[in-house]
């Protein structure tokens, strides 16, 4: 039975956050200089086991949700992944499993993923610049190990891929057009992403982001684009066309152009707390409960009034909050729960 929140949002998508850790450190994520080597991320004990993830999400598909996305932090950094993948696409009621990952280990993953039901993968790549693409993952890697993870999933029949840039004014604006023809030629999705406030450690600052309108009349251009139709309600990214007939791209408006009327979006914290809005200040415990041995019908009750008490839309709100549009809250970090 589908339900719907206090804007009647229908629980729709559940993007689940296997991990806390990742192998990059992104400034716009995981700065190197909060999450060095001494950080403490979750002990083990701590994450949901596959069977706990498996439980929780197939009584969340009981209430309406049909997508599934495995994030992270990097979510190829959890031993064993492709067992979760194949639990959870045996249940009953998904309609696409998808996963987001920055490629690095992919390809010695892929025909795992393949074989385990995995049906799309997102790939993030902020530019083809290498010296700013290690800037902008800390210095972890090079362009070449995201290009040869990509062309694992090409080869395992990942096609079309989705790219997903983060776009930094002042930062890497300046390669994007390079990175769209370059997409372009290989049949592939880039979307992108308009730099955000998430969480307290990533130093946002307004003046960094660079309105997708300006963007996709930059690209336009040198590509010609054309706005194309949405896939699917709450679909997030507004959809160009190339005007030659081969291609699309994607943008994330979240600053300039909130979508949060037609957010159908769930989130599962690594820890198992449900969180309701990737701005929110917190979660809501559903591993405390279930670990206590609460029935699914009792648990399913806890997911059902959480979602029906629902009423974030940060976005919408951002610029109302202070004058240089950031929010002092303490709110929940992007690599906690995937973005």
């Amino acid at each position: 039975m589908s339900i719907q929140d206090q804007f009647n949002r229908p629980l729709r998508d559940l993007r689940i956050s296997v991990t806390d850790r990742c192998n990059f450190r992104c400034p716009y994520c995981m700065p190197a200089a909060v999450f060095g080597e001494r950080y403490q991320f979750l002990p083990k004990p701590q994450l949901l086991s596959f069977e706990e993830i498996t439980r929780l999400t197939r009584i969340i598909l009981r209430l309406g949700a049909v997508k599934l996305r495995l994030t992270g932090g990097e979510p190829l950094l959890r031993q064993d992944i492709e067992t979760l993948v194949a639990m959870l696409a045996a249940l009953e009621g998904v309609e696409d499993l998808a996963m987001t990952t920055n490629a690095y280990l992919l390809p010695q993953k892929i025909d795992a993923l393949k074989a385990a039901g995995l049906k799309r993968l997102t790939i993030s790549l902020d530019t083809l610049d290498d010296e700013i693409f290690r800037q902008m993952n800390g210095g972890r890697a090079g362009v070449a190990k995201v290009l040869a993870g990509i062309e694992a999933a090409e080869a395992a029949g990942f096609t079309p891929l989705k790219i997903n840039a983060v776009v930094q004014r002042g930062v890497n604006d300046h390669t994007l057009v390079a990175l769209a023809r370059f997409f372009k030629e290989r049949g592939h999705i880039l979307r992108f992403i308009e730099y955000m406030d998430v969480g307290n450690k990533n130093g946002w600052k307004l003046d960094q982001v660079l309105p997708s309108a300006a963007l996709v009349e930059r690209i336009s251009a040198e590509l010609p684009l054309e706005p194309a139709a949405g896939n699917y309600f709450g679909e997030v990214a507004q959809r160009y066309r190339y005007a030659d007939g081969d291609g699309e791209i994607g943008v994330i408006s979240s600053v300039t152009q909130p979508f949060c009327g037609a957010c159908t979006r769930m989130r599962l914290s690594p820890e198992g707390d449900m969180v309701t809005c990737l701005f929110a200040t917190e979660g809501i415990s559903l591993r405390d409960p279930l670990r206590a041995g609460a029935h699914d019908d009792e648990l399913e009750a806890i997911i059902r009034g959480i979602w029906r008490a629902r009423s974030d839309r940060y976005s919408e709100l951002r610029s109302s909050l202070t004058p240089d549009g950031r929010d002092r809250r303490k709110k929940v970090e992007m690599y906690h729960i995937g973005g």
